[in-house]
C-alpha cells in the first residue's frame, strides 16, 4: 500500500484529459475524496493518483489501512468542463458547483446536494463555506458560480448485500 499501480490504462477514455474525483466510502461513510477539475495528465493517471490521494492524503481522515479495504466502496466522477451558470438554472442532482471569489475556491459534486437534501440556496451556501467564504458570498456579483455535470461510476454498496437481498433486484 502507498504505491501507484505499475500499469494504468492509457487507451480509449483513459487517454482523455478530464476532471475527475475519486470518492471512497467505508461502510457507506465518507472516507476520502480527492480530485482535479482540469487534468494535466491522462484520465488513467488522474484516477490512479486521485484514488491514492483519497485513500492516503485526504486531510480530513487518517490514511486508510489494509484492514479498511474489506468494506471499501469506490465512486469515480468524471466531470464535464465547468461553465458559468445562472443560479436559477442550477438543477439539484444534475449540476456540481464551483464557487470562486478572489483566490478562494470551493467545489461540491452533484451527488452531495442529493445526499444532504440541499435545496439550491443551501447548495450554493455550502459550496461557499467549502471555499472558506461567507455563506451568502454567492450573492456578490464578483463571485463566480460555475457548474459542471458528472458521469458517476460506483460499486454497489456491499453493506446492503449483508443486510438482506431483495429478490426482485438479484443478479443471481
Amino acid at each position: 500500500m502507498g504505491r501507484l499501480p505499475e500499469h494504468v490504462p492509457t487507451t480509449g477514455i483513459f487517454s482523455e484529459r478530464r476532471g475527475v474525483f475519486v470518492t471512497l466510502r467505508n461502510n457507506a461513510r465518507l472516507r476520502g475524496c480527492i480530485g482535479v477539475v482540469e487534468a494535466d495528465t491522462p484520465l488513467g493517471d488522474s484516477v490512479a493518483r486521485c484514488g491514492a490521494g483519497a485513500a492516503l492524503q485526504d486531510p480530513r481522515f487518517a490514511p486508510m489501512r489494509v484492514t479498511d479495504l474489506s468494506q471499501l466502496q469506490i465512486e469515480i466522477s468524471l466531470l464535464s468542463h465547468p461553465e458559468p451558470i445562472d443560479i436559477n438554472a442550477i438543477e439539484i442532482g444534475r449540476h456540481g458547483l464551483i464557487i470562486v471569489s478572489g483566490d478562494r475556491r470551493g467545489l461540491l459534486l452533484p451527488q452531495v446536494a442529493v445526499e444532504h437534501n440541499l435545496d439550491r440556496e443551501q447548495f450554493l451556501s455550502v459550496t461557499c463555506r467549502k471555499a472558506h467564504l461567507l455563506r451568502d458570498a454567492w450573492r456578490d456579483a464578483r463571485t463566480q458560480i460555475l457548474a459542471f455535470t458528472c458521469e458517476v461510476f460506483a460499486e454497489p454498496d456491499r453493506s446492503l448485500a449483508t443486510v438482506g437481498a431483495d429478490s426482485r433486484n438479484s443478479t443471481t
